[in-house]
């Protein structure tokens, strides 16, 4: 009788060999698949977060700026080397499996929740036009970017007249005065040692570009930095590097400086001569023509401003993630009412402010707005009034904003959401 042998096997595993196998395969199943970077209440420090989005970047990654979900959170691929640098630089991170990043997405592009994604795809080469002389005051980006680690170039009046600006993608102003007065600070300072310093070095400078006056250069350096933005860059200023700006474009035809400015009375008709078609922001305002005074306009409403500390916020505005991509990237923070900060230049009047432009933060019973934004040519601009978010009444003198002491301040997130903004992968317009 021949025997029958059963070539059909069945395989079976004891359950111990079971759990066994099934451990070995949960590093596969479960692998790292991004980071993710929280922008909300459990990031211990949100200023460095955004030099970790940069650093990504410059190392050739793609970032995800997960734009309302957790405060503005960043996302991008998993690599040990990003892990490590959290971990250096001491910021928070969450490592998330595949399924959770999915889940993720799921969320975010759901057309019934007000968030979005923007692809941010290449590091944003940075310029900030400041002097290279020691001033006896800071600025709060130059703080901010070195605080955050993200690199950037000096740039000044020689480098600007040079044309060096298209070499660049973002440029922040300094605290600076455009219209050729030094800050208007010759009623309080004329007497002082680095205010005589700073005249010689600007009349200096203008005599070896080839100009007669400093006012005559700052006009040329704006005129050259309009033109940077017409381009396609993108420019960023806070305190009086905003509203000089504009008034120094405004009087391109006319003198407004005085005769301690510049050697010669000003155009007793200036006024008249203002031409508010070549500004960026502001139109209709009256200047200031007192040389004692530290105002320059009534663009800013520091001088009829009767508010404490206590009472001084501003709140920004909630945008549509879906359909105002910009305005949702600039005010991306983990709070909504940010603190009041002064400055020479400290909120702008809404009346004086053109039709068109975007107001992304402001204190409404006040009618002042403190953070701007809007278009020029090809290229895009944001101003922020004030000097420093952590520091309310910057005194000149006073030492620099330690800012290990405020590694979470909404108002220093705001300038940072400016730095990334030009990394950001370009969207179609919906209509």
């Amino acid at each position: 009788m021949k025997q029958h042998h059963n070539t059909s096997s069945s395989f079976s595993l004891s359950p111990f060999t079971f759990l066994l196998f099934a451990f070995s395969l949960l590093p596969f199943l479960t692998r790292a698949s991004s980071i993710l970077i929280p922008m909300d209440d459990v990031q211990k420090d949100h200023l460095k977060s955004y030099g970790i989005a940069f650093w990504v970047l410059k190392n050739g990654e793609e970032v995800d700026w997960l734009l309302n979900y957790r405060g503005g959170s960043f996302m991008t691929k998993y690599d040990k080397r990003i892990e490590d640098e959290c971990n250096v630089r001491g910021v928070s991170y969450e490592v998330l499996p595949d399924a959770k990043v999915n889940e993720i997405i799921t969320q975010v592009t759901d057309p019934s929740v007000n968030m979005d994604i923007v692809k941010l795809e290449k590091a944003p080469k940075i310029a900030v036009y400041t002097p290279k002389d020691k001033l006896p005051w800071d600025d709060a980006v130059t703080l901010v970017l070195k605080y955050a680690e993200i690199p950037y170039d000096v740039v000044y009046d020689e480098e600007v007249i040079r044309g060096d600006l298209p070499k660049y993608d973002w440029l922040h102003l300094h605290h600076e005065d455009f219209t050729g007065q030094y800050s208007k600070f010759y009623g309080s300072f004329r007497y002082a040692q680095w205010y005589n310093d700073d005249v010689r070095v600007q009349e200096a400078m203008a005599q070896k570009l080839g100009f007669k006056k400093v006012s005559q250069m700052k006009l040329a350096v704006a005129e050259k930095i309009r033109d940077f933005c017409a381009g396609g860059g993108f420019l960023f200023a806070m305190c009086s590097g905003t509203d000089t700006f504009d008034i120094s474009l405004a009087a391109h035809n006319t003198d407004i400086c005085e005769s301690m400015f510049d050697g010669d009375p000003a155009d007793p008709d200036a006024q008249s001569k203002l031409d508010f078609s070549q500004t960026f922001a502001f139109k209709d305002f009256t200047l200031d023509m007192n040389p004692l005074s530290h105002v320059f306009s009534n663009i800013d409403v520091t001088p009829t401003r009767n508010l404490d500390q206590a009472h001084d916020f501003f709140t920004l505005f909630d945008f549509s993630a879906k359909w105002d991509v910009v305005p949702s990237m600039l005010t991306q923070d983990h709070e909504k009412v940010i603190k009041g900060f002064m400055g020479l230049t400290t909120a702008f009047d809404e009346s004086k402010i053109k039709p068109g432009i975007i107001i992304m933060g402001e204190m409404k019973t006040q009618n002042e707005a403190r953070y701007i934004h809007g278009e020029y040519g090809k290229g895009q601009w944001t101003f922020y009034g004030g000097h420093d978010p952590e520091d309310y009444q910057h005194i000149v003198g006073d030492p620099p904003t330690d800012l290990k002491l405020h590694p979470n301040s909404p108002g220093y997130r705001l300038i940072l959401n400016n730095v990334l903004f030009p990394a950001a992968k370009k969207k179609k317009q919906k209509t």
